[in-house]
């Protein structure tokens, strides 16, 4: 039997909760069911970050639940979807899901995600790493996750922030094959980029002439 067109979302309290706002926004316009989890980091990079209050960000998922309702259909894995992304995810909460030791319901929906072989994405958002941090990484990796640092990509020549954010969370729906129909995909959509203009081609000129 066919999963349900149903993705879980989490949202940690790492910045950039604009990811996580824009992939629910997105994913209700795909017509696919959201669940969303927020961490009470989250709600604090929420009031930081956007205009939208708790109430509005909920509303934006087809059901949400209280990060430590472990009762929640999300616990489990008889509950069916077609996988999880957690954006923005802090380093905690990816540590936390390293090493199985989950204690709400945000983790324990990704811990079961990976334990019913789904797919889990992590949009970790730190910076510089250390190693501890690498070696969650590989840990979460190993057990099937992808973790994808939302890092812009410049050659679609973004205009503004919605363009980086769309672009990023174009890519993130890609691993699940969910297709929004509006992501730049390079020797599609983007040819090779002409010759740069302006002060740009005057940096590579003085690069290349160094």
């Amino acid at each position: 039997m066919a999963a349900p067109k149903r993705m879980v979302v989490g949202i940690t309290g790492a910045t950039g909760i604009i990811y996580g706002v824009r992939l629910l926004e997105i994913l209700r316009a795909m017509n696919v069911e959201t669940h969303l989890v927020v961490s009470k980091a989250g709600e604090m990079t929420r009031a930081h970050e956007t205009d939208l209050s708790s109430a509005n960000l909920r509303a934006l998922a087809a059901r949400h639940y209280g990060i430590g309702d472990i009762g929640a259909a999300l616990a489990s894995g008889s509950f069916r979807s077609i996988g999880m992304i957690i954006a923005p995810c802090t380093i905690r909460t990816l540590s936390e899901i390293a090493t199985g030791v989950t204690d709400n319901l945000l983790t324990r929906a990704a811990d079961v995600t990976l334990k019913e072989r789904r797919r889990l994405v992590l949009l970790v958002r730190e910076f510089p790493l250390h190693a501890g941090h690498l070696r969650s990484m590989l840990a979460v990796t190993e057990m099937g996750g992808v973790v994808a640092p939302p890092a812009p990509a410049f050659y679609t020549r973004p205009k503004t922030i919605g363009d980086i954010v769309d672009q990023t969370v174009g890519r993130v729906l890609d691993l699940f094959d969910l297709d929004t129909g509006t992501l730049p995909r390079w020797g599609e959509t983007i040819s090779l980029l002409s010759e740069p203009k302006g002060n740009v081609a005057e940096l590579i000129h003085a690069i290349a002439t160094k």
